[in-house]
Protein backbone atom coordinates (compact mmCIF):
# COMPACT_ATOMS: atom_id res chain seq x y z
CA UNK A 1 0.00 0.00 0.00
CA UNK A 2 0.90 3.63 -0.12
CA UNK A 3 -0.62 6.46 1.14
CA UNK A 4 -0.37 10.04 -0.95
CA UNK A 5 -0.36 13.71 0.43
CA UNK A 6 -1.10 16.65 -1.28
CA UNK A 7 -0.14 20.43 -1.42
CA UNK A 8 0.16 23.38 -2.88
CA UNK A 9 -3.53 23.95 -4.29
CA UNK A 10 -5.09 27.54 -3.72
CA UNK A 11 -6.79 30.53 -5.35
CA UNK A 12 -4.90 32.38 -8.30
CA UNK A 13 -6.00 34.47 -10.46
CA UNK A 14 -5.89 33.54 -15.03
CA UNK A 15 -2.60 33.47 -15.83
CA UNK A 16 -0.89 32.78 -12.91
CA UNK A 17 1.10 29.44 -11.52
CA UNK A 18 0.67 27.20 -8.70
CA UNK A 19 2.88 23.99 -8.00
CA UNK A 20 1.17 20.97 -6.59
CA UNK A 21 3.06 18.32 -4.75
CA UNK A 22 2.25 15.00 -3.76
CA UNK A 23 4.57 13.09 -0.90
CA UNK A 24 4.05 9.24 -1.47
CA UNK A 25 5.11 7.12 2.24
CA UNK A 26 7.18 4.78 0.06
CA UNK A 27 9.51 4.93 -2.41
CA UNK A 28 8.15 6.07 -5.87
CA UNK A 29 10.68 3.28 -7.45
CA UNK A 30 7.94 0.76 -5.98
CA UNK A 31 5.08 2.33 -7.81
CA UNK A 32 4.39 1.65 -11.38
CA UNK A 33 2.71 4.85 -12.19
CA UNK A 34 1.97 8.05 -10.70
CA UNK A 35 0.50 11.26 -11.17
CA UNK A 36 -2.48 13.89 -11.42
CA UNK A 37 -5.96 13.83 -12.46
CA UNK A 38 -8.69 16.64 -11.31
CA UNK A 39 -12.31 16.51 -10.84
CA UNK A 40 -14.34 19.77 -11.35
CA UNK A 41 -17.77 20.06 -9.92
CA UNK A 42 -20.46 17.83 -12.28
CA UNK A 43 -17.44 16.68 -14.35
CA UNK A 44 -15.75 13.61 -14.46
CA UNK A 45 -12.56 12.56 -13.16
CA UNK A 46 -9.81 13.45 -15.35
CA UNK A 47 -6.40 12.63 -16.05
CA UNK A 48 -3.93 15.73 -16.19
CA UNK A 49 -0.58 14.44 -15.89
CA UNK A 50 1.54 10.99 -14.84
CA UNK A 51 4.98 8.96 -15.35
CA UNK A 52 4.16 5.93 -16.78
CA UNK A 53 6.70 3.55 -17.00
CA UNK A 54 10.22 4.60 -16.49
CA UNK A 55 10.59 7.78 -17.05
CA UNK A 56 7.62 8.09 -20.00
CA UNK A 57 5.08 11.18 -19.21
CA UNK A 58 1.55 11.66 -20.30
CA UNK A 59 -0.34 14.79 -20.38
CA UNK A 60 -3.75 15.67 -20.93
CA UNK A 61 -4.19 17.89 -24.76
CA UNK A 62 -5.59 20.90 -22.76
CA UNK A 63 -2.47 21.29 -20.31
CA UNK A 64 0.04 20.12 -22.52
CA UNK A 65 3.09 22.92 -22.99
CA UNK A 66 1.27 24.64 -19.53
CA UNK A 67 1.71 21.83 -17.02
CA UNK A 68 4.66 19.83 -16.29
CA UNK A 69 5.13 16.68 -13.99
CA UNK A 70 8.15 16.15 -12.45
CA UNK A 71 10.13 14.11 -9.65
CA UNK A 72 12.42 13.92 -6.55
CA UNK A 73 12.84 10.09 -5.94
CA UNK A 74 15.31 11.31 -2.78
CA UNK A 75 12.17 12.97 -0.98
CA UNK A 76 9.28 10.34 -2.78
CA UNK A 77 7.69 13.18 -4.48
CA UNK A 78 5.99 14.46 -7.72
CA UNK A 79 5.25 17.59 -8.57
CA UNK A 80 2.66 19.18 -10.89
CA UNK A 81 3.99 22.86 -12.17
CA UNK A 82 0.93 24.62 -13.41
CA UNK A 83 1.56 27.72 -15.88
CA UNK A 84 -0.74 29.86 -17.74
CA UNK A 85 -3.74 28.73 -15.26
CA UNK A 86 -7.22 29.00 -16.75
CA UNK A 87 -10.60 29.02 -14.92
CA UNK A 88 -11.76 26.46 -16.62
CA UNK A 89 -8.37 24.68 -14.39
CA UNK A 90 -10.67 25.09 -11.47
CA UNK A 91 -11.22 22.06 -10.31
CA UNK A 92 -10.08 19.61 -6.95
CA UNK A 93 -6.50 17.64 -7.66
CA UNK A 94 -5.77 14.39 -6.80
CA UNK A 95 -2.76 12.36 -6.95
CA UNK A 96 -3.16 8.61 -8.33
CA UNK A 97 -0.32 6.19 -7.56
CA UNK A 98 -0.68 2.39 -9.06
CA UNK A 99 0.66 -0.43 -7.79
CA UNK A 100 0.63 -4.17 -9.29
CA UNK A 101 -0.56 -6.50 -6.40
CA UNK A 102 -0.44 -10.18 -7.76
CA UNK A 103 0.33 -8.81 -11.51
CA UNK A 104 -3.21 -6.33 -11.16
CA UNK A 105 -3.19 -3.02 -10.92
CA UNK A 106 -4.61 -1.07 -7.29
CA UNK A 107 -5.31 2.45 -7.74
CA UNK A 108 -4.21 4.67 -4.36
CA UNK A 109 -5.45 8.27 -3.67
CA UNK A 110 -4.42 11.17 -2.34
CA UNK A 111 -7.48 13.30 -0.51
CA UNK A 112 -7.38 15.81 -3.06
CA UNK A 113 -6.51 19.95 -3.24
CA UNK A 114 -8.59 22.52 -4.50
CA UNK A 115 -7.31 25.05 -7.38
CA UNK A 116 -9.57 27.65 -7.92
CA UNK A 117 -8.54 30.26 -10.79
CA UNK A 118 -10.07 33.12 -11.05
CA UNK A 119 -10.93 35.11 -14.21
Amino acid sequence: QVQLVESGGGLVQAGGSLRLSCAASRSIFSINAMGWYRQAPGKQRELVATFTSGSNTNYADSVKGRFTISRDNAKNTVYLQMNSLKPEDTAVYLCNAVMLVRGLPNNYWGQGTQVTVSS
